[in-house]
């Protein structure tokens, strides 16, 4: 069914569109499937569902957020933009804004930071009535914007028309007054914040009835906290808030899964132990229960950033105190140990998750557990996103286990394939084949590796030491 064109007497600004309950059923079937593909890593696929159930129900505000969580995601992992190819296919359709919306929503997804794209997203979103994906993508690029070294003032111009063109004017003032900032001789632009200022005097508080949008503007402390969520507001008492909301929202759909992972997530995202021991028991009852091992995982991963944040804690007392060292050594194999049980449980139940089969790997090298980790870098690093990495990590493996010349192979192999020579990972590349060469009493080799390091950064580890004492002929220390 086609979505609703709100007449302007219901005191909405015109053009608002409802969309009927049934697509918003429709579209909560590709958003549930979608969270599930990508609870196992599969960000891309996870990314499509989402904009299948994006076209059918284009006002789901948290579908969209959830949508970006997945795209910043699959950006950390390594995800890479679209190709020129793909990108062509998803140009403006001209009579169909809904369309372009998510077309532009898509390209944004694999390549999250760009401000173009979130403009395009809130430009198309206000030309087919979808304000209150407006309102989440505006707060977004208006973060976004003040956050970079060289913020542009047509970003806070075109928002201050968007916001203008759907009577938002608290936001038109906002935007106009970051523009200011940027211009402030520009007489032109003062006279626009002192008439926008009147407007908004004129009109706070005139909309309402149903619907997000409309209470979202008639409640204006809910339109404050929608704000707020937007700008990654993070203190205390607003991500406890986020967290009680959430469990009463869950409370009234306990049969619904998605209003749980939701108080789970607000849960976690307050970062103190107390909430998150709640998750935790709360997501071992759900695990037991339905025997769905994607609540296990999240337990995990609440342990585990548990552990990360103690690890950064007991650093920083180290540093202050160095006699803490054989506690914070002892604590790093405790973490290390923990995480690796957890990321092998993962590949148990999703065998095919080379994300979790990566840094089972990584927690065995660290651990000291070089021969047992050997064969599962050689597995990961048939994944191109885990290529070079796996790569280096198995040479130095095979170092470590007494494999030298499997270390000298397999690091001269990577190095000769790595297309670009001088960046961070080429270094680390160039060092560990030289000390792979090192041991193999390959002196000249090994000389040849730390000057190229040498080269590009000359305090790159150890490798003035190691120059000096090659070319002096001292033996190792």
């Amino acid at each position: 069914m086609a979505d609703h064109l709100i007449p302007p007497d219901q005191g909405l600004p015109r053009g608002y569109r409802d969309i009927p309950p049934e697509d918003q059923k429709k579209a909560l079937a590709f958003f549930d499937r979608g969270r599930t593909v990508a609870d196992t890593g599969n960000f891309e696929y996870g990314i499509e569902l989402f904009l299948q159930g994006l076209a059918i129900d284009p006002e789901n505000v948290e579908a969209h957020k959830t949508l970006r969580d997945f795209s910043l995601k699959r950006k950390a992992s390594g995800g890479k933009d679209l190709g020129m190819m793909e990108r062509m296919k998803l140009k403006t359709v001209k009579d169909d804004p809904k369309i372009s919306m998510v077309h532009a929503e898509k390209a944004l997804s694999y390549d999250p930071g760009n401000m173009d794209k979130m403009l395009t997203v809130f430009q198309q979103a206000i030309k087919a009535g979808f304000y209150d994906s407006a309102l989440w993508i505006g707060g977004v690029l208006l973060k976004a914007n003040i956050d970079h070294p060289k913020p542009e003032l047509g970003k806070f111009l075109a928002l201050k028309d968007g916001y203008k063109s759907f009577d938002q004017w608290r936001l038109a003032v906002e935007t106009c007054n970051y523009a200011l900032r940027l211009r402030p001789d520009d007489m032109d632009l003062q006279k626009e914040l002192k008439d926008l200022s009147a407007q908004n005097t004129l009109t706070e508080g005139k909309y309402g009835v149903a619907k997000s949008f409309r209470e979202s503007i008639r409640d204006m402390d809910k339109q404050k906290r929608l704000l707020e969520d937007e700008r990654d507001f993070q203190s205390d008492d607003f991500l406890v808030r986020k967290a009680k909301e959430a469990e009463i929202d869950w409370q009234n759909n306990r049969d619904d899964p998605a209003f749980f992972s939701k108080y789970i997530d607000a849960l976690r995202g307050t970062e103190t132990p107390e909430y998150e021991n709640k998750a935790i028991n709360l997501l071992d009852e759900m695990y037991n229960t339905s025997h769905q091992f994607k609540w296990r995982q999240k337990l995990g991963e609440i342990k585990m950033a548990q552990l990360s944040r103690m690890e950064r804690t007991m650093r920083a007392d180290m540093a202050r105190d160095p006699e803490m060292k054989k506690e914070y050594v002892q604590f790093m194999r405790q973490k290390l140990t923990e995480e690796l049980a957890e990321y092998q449980l993962i590949l148990e139940n999703y065998p095919t998750d080379n994300t979790a089969r990566f840094h089972v790997a990584q927690r065995m090298f660290l651990l000291g557990q070089y021969q047992e980790a050997i064969p599962v870098f050689q597995q990961v690093r048939q994944d191109p996103k885990y290529r070079v990495a796996g790569s280096v990590l198995l040479g130095r493996a095979f170092l470590e286990a007494g494999f030298a010349d499997e270390a000298v192979e397999t690091l001269k192999v990577t190095l000769d394939d790595y297309p670009a020579k001088g960046d961070e990972k080429s270094l680390d590349m160039y060092y560990w084949y030289g000390r792979a060469l090192e041991v193999m009493n390959d002196n000249a080799g090994a000389i040849k590796q730390y000057s190229q390091v040498a080269q590009i950064n000359f305090n790159y580890r150890d490798v003035q030491e190691r120059i000096k004492r090659l070319r002096s002929g001292q033996p190792p220390k």
